[in-house]
């Protein structure tokens, strides 16, 4: 299952779903290795590629002082620098100032417009009117003189209300300045708090993401650390993959190596007497298989063809419960699974098919280190369900190859799935968590029928 999911560098998310936060860590670094491994040999491939590429990299150059150091200059801090408040303030005070000049600007440009519009109006409206009368009086000179005069003294007084009407005006514009550059100081003001407010939020999730960052660190090492651990250790005990095909073709020689491509499929049933020792299961099964081949050798065809079923090609994952029973029926019982070790005897953490609730239940009154193994739903292979303090962990074990081994959390592939079982009895699952298997917990009915994986 691991390999399949480095090869395609892709994991399904309701199997990602069902992996904890440890088991999700070291997936990741197990795929980011795997990159690395690829890169690695794509540049000892293509060695001028790696060299074109650093050709074309650009490069910059920092500006160094007198110390050898980079140069750098903090506004405020350097010898002769006001202080980067007093520069502030100055700043937005002559922002403000500029804004409110040119509004003012513009309003005495209009103003100033509809003054002239509004006297040039009545201006003409006069010298027309004086015309008019000039006209009709042109031959008293004496009135005329008085019609001058007044014209004169309207003129005058027009200037006098027009002087009048662009002093109020000025009044007007120079107050619409002064509250304008208030109302822009006290907006840059509250601008300057808000960004002030907004940077110190930045920095603190900043601070954050750099702490989540170095916890991811520390999680991934330990797990590197774990897992280096317990393959040594696995070594020591003598429980590595090596052994793995040794016992995959002691066992399994006679009844799995050809299951998939034999004809007639017979399901192997533990004999109720047989020798504690795994040499003599090797023999039974092996003398069985020769039975089978005799039996096929000398049977007509007609039988052969009555007797023969469809191939069983096992899917990539487990699409319904009877594919489940009989991928356990053909492979697994043939390798003892779900037995004691050196007895036929159902081992008592061993519940068959359970759903993940029911697994749940059966751990809720047990102590911390109770755990019991259930038949997967999902993979090819079995779940552990273990009791904690606070609840429950549930850890995938891979079994699609000729090994177990748990998915996502260590590497260590053991022959047996009661080989497996045993050596977390000694050594934890994880060293963040601390999982050592100590106590089973057994069926609650002594005639339990394990979903009928034993019929």
């Amino acid at each position: 299952m691991m390999q399949r999911i480095l090869q395609d560098m892709y994991i399904e998310p309701d199997l990602l779903a069902e992996l904890n936060e440890e088991q999700k860590q070291i997936l990741f670094y197990k795929i980011r290795e795997e990159q690395v491994r690829r890169w690695n040999e794509r540049e000892r491939r293509d060695p001028s590629h790696a060299v074109k590429k650093k050709s074309d990299r650009r490069g910059i150059q920092w500006l160094l002082g007198s110390d050898g150091e980079v140069w750098v200059w903090v506004m405020g801090e350097a010898p002769g620098d006001k202080p980067f408040e007093d520069i502030v303030e100055k700043l937005m005070e002559e922002r403000a100032k500029k804004q409110a000049q040119r509004e003012a600007q513009e309003l005495r440009r209009v103003k100033e417009a509809e003054i002239e519009k509004k006297f040039r109006d009545a201006m003409a409206k006069e010298k027309a009117r004086f015309v008019a009368e000039k006209w009709k009086e042109e031959t008293d000179d004496r009135k005329a003189a008085k019609q001058e005069e007044e014209e004169d003294r309207i003129r005058e007084k027009l200037k006098k209300c027009e002087e009048e009407e662009r002093q109020r005006g000025e009044e007007e514009i120079r107050q619409t300045e002064e509250r304008r550059a208030k109302e822009l100081y006290i907006s840059l003001k509250q601008e300057e708090k808000r960004s002030e407010r907004d940077d110190k939020e930045w920095q603190e999730q900043l601070r954050r993401s750099k702490a989540a960052d170095e916890e991811m660190k520390c999680k991934a090492r330990r797990a590197r650390d774990e897992y280096k651990r317990q393959s040594l250790r696995a070594i020591e005990k003598g429980l590595v993959a090596g052994l793995s095909g040794l016992f995959h073709k002691t066992h399994l020689n006679g009844s799995g190596h050809n299951r998939r491509h034999s004809g007639v499929i017979e399901h192997p049933t533990p004999p109720a007497e047989a020798s504690h020792s795994p040499a003599a299961s090797s023999g039974q099964l092996t003398s069985g298989h020769y039975r089978r081949r005799q039996h096929r050798r000398y049977c007509s065809p007609v039988t052969q063809s009555l007797t023969e079923c469809p191939v069983w090609i096992r899917p990539p994952r487990p699409n319904s419960r009877e594919s489940i029973i009989r991928w356990f029926k053909e492979e697994q019982r043939p390798r003892r699974a779900g037995y004691e070790r050196s007895s036929n005897t159902i081992a008592p953490w061993f519940h068959g098919i359970i759903s993940r609730q029911e697994s749940e239940a059966l751990l809720a009154n047990a102590a911390e280190g109770c755990f019991l193994v259930r038949v997967s739903e999902r993979i090819w292979g079995y779940t552990l369900s273990y009791r904690t303090t606070l609840g429950f962990k549930h850890f995938l074990i891979d079994a699609s190859g000729d090994y177990y081994s748990f998915l996502g959390v260590d590497q260590n592939r053991h022959a047996t799935l009661a080989d497996l079982i045993d050596f977390h009895k000694e050594e934890v699952i994880t060293t963040s968590g601390g999982e050592l298997l100590q106590n089973p917990c057994r069926p609650r009915s002594s005639t339990a029928d394990y979903g009928g994986l034993f019929l």
